[in-house]
């Protein structure tokens, strides 16, 4: 789930299964390199970042030493308060 404002937005990242917890979140805009994400509290990850318009890419890395890479979840198109789907630990 997306949320925020123009400037500012949070991802609330969930079922992870039973891999560990998530101990790292970056973002990717079809014009940026990878950002990183802060923790805002909880799975809640946060980005002061403007991305809108852009589809979206997003790197979870987790305790287990895993990261998975989901390429393009959101379309250019997103809006807040909509949720996608990533790949799957």
């Amino acid at each position: 789930m997306m949320s925020g404002s123009s400037h500012f937005y949070q991802v609330l990242i969930t079922n992870v299964g039973s891999d560990g917890e998530i101990l790292a979140v970056k973002v990717k805009g079809s014009r940026t390199g990878w950002i990183p994400m802060a923790r805002n509290w909880g799975q809640n990850w946060q980005s002061n970042v403007n991305l809108k318009g852009q589809p979206l890419s997003f790197e979870v890395t987790i305790s287990s030493g895993r990261t998975l890479t989901s390429y393009n979840v959101a379309p250019a198109n997103w809006q807040f308060d909509q949720t996608f789907e990533g790949k799957q630990f």
